[in-house]
């Protein structure tokens, strides 16, 4: 249990089963801790026939290329989300198309909205903390990446994500 105490009344929570599972539950104000996965936008974005990837420098997947993506904030829609952190990744201002799929799995904490876009704008500008390069690769000139050799489940899923994306962006 990560939580350990009530965010409503300090008290230290129990494991308690509510709802069918066990959650974490505060004995004297009842208030439930409800485990969410984060809402994470990525988008496919391309000009001139080209797609826009980014080179990580934070996990999952530090050292890969990737579609930029980020956490949506509380105050924005899942496309607005996408569409900053892509701004804040490539300097580039994007627009969202269309939801290619929504990817989850269990335990990883995160669910991926993946987008079709393209590029409307911007120049490319960012700053290292988040990302060490910016550029564009024709389908046929898709990094090929190795699968991690170690990493955390979300390391490994996500590489599964990019890698089942540059597949279809090949074919």
């Amino acid at each position: 249990m990560a939580i350990r105490f009530c965010a409503q009344c300090g008290t230290e929570l129990t494991l308690q089963f509510e709802s069918g599972r066990e959650r974490p539950v505060c004995p004297k104000c009842g208030y439930v801790v409800y485990r969410n996965p984060a809402p994470v936008g990525l988008v496919v974005a391309t000009q001139n026939g080209k797609v826009l990837l980014v080179h990580r420098v934070n996990p999952p997947l530090a050292g890969f290329w990737a579609p930029p993506a980020g956490h949506i904030e509380i105050d924005e829609s899942i496309e607005e989300g996408t569409v900053r952190e892509t701004k804040e990744e490539t300097g580039f201002d994007v627009t969202v198309d269309q939801l290619l799929g929504l990817y989850s799995r269990a335990n990883v904490g995160v669910t991926i909205a993946v987008f079709a876009g393209r590029v409307i704008g911007g120049t490319l500008a960012f700053e290292e903390k988040e990302v060490d390069g910016v550029q564009f690769f024709a389908p046929e000139e898709l990094p090929r990446q190795p699968r991690p050799a170690s990493g955390t489940p979300v390391d490994f899923w996500f590489y599964e994500l990019i890698a089942k994306l540059f597949h279809d962006l090949r074919q």
